[in-house]
C-alpha cells in the first residue's frame, strides 16, 4: 500500500533513510533524527519542509519517497524535486517504487507543476532504468554544481 507519510511513521522512515544513506555512501554524515523529521515535516506549528509517501507491507514500511517544491521558475509554475526514493532491498521487485513514483507524479500534476527533477548516482543503472519507465530523461542542458560551505 502506498500512502502519505504520517508523524507516527517517523521511526520507520528514519530507518529507511539510513538505508539510503548507506547505499549512497553518506551514512557517516547522516544527521536526520526522528525529532527532526517530525518538526520539519509533520509539525502543526509550521509549514512542512517536505512531503513524503511511504510503501507499507504487513504494517511495516518498506519504501518511501520525499519531495520538496520550488514554488515557481521561469514559467511561473512549480517544480517538484524528488529528493529521495528508496525501497528496502528485501521489498524490491514488488512495484512499490512504481507506486511511490506514481504518487509523486500525481501530486506534481495536482500542483500544476511542469517538471519533476531528481538526481541519480552515475553508476546506478537500475535507478536509471526505473526512471526511464516513468518517462524520465537525462537533463543534457544542465550540470550539477555545488559549494561545500563546511570546507
Amino acid at each position: 500500500m502506498i500512502r502519505p507519510a504520517l508523524a507516527s511513521d517517523a521511526p520507520q522512515l528514519l530507518t529507511l533513510m539510513r538505508g539510503l544513506a548507506r547505499f549512497e555512501g553518506y551514512d557517516d554524515r547522516f544527521a536526520v533524527t526522528v525529532e527532526a523529521l517530525i518538526e520539519r515535516g509533520f509539525s502543526a506549528n509550521r509549514p512542512p519542509e517536505f512531503t513524503a509517501w511511504v510503501a507499507e507491507l504487513d504494517g511495516a514500511l518498506v519504501g518511501y519517497a520525499v519531495i520538496y517544491v520550488i514554488p515557481y521558475t521561469f514559467d511561473l509554475r512549480p517544480t517538484v524535486v524528488l529528493k529521495e526514493l528508496f525501497i528496502d532491498e528485501a521489498a524490491r521487485g514488488r512495484n512499490f517504487g512504481h507506486g511511490l513514483m506514481n504518487a509523486v507524479i500525481e501530486h506534481a500534476r495536482s500542483l500544476n507543476a511542469r517538471l519533476i527533477r531528481w538526481q541519480v548516482l552515475p553508476d546506478n543503472a537500475a535507478a536509471k532504468n526505473f526512471y526511464r519507465q516513468h518517462n524520465g530523461n537525462v537533463d543534457a542542458d544542465w550540470e550539477d554544481w555545488f559549494i561545500d560551505l563546511d570546507r
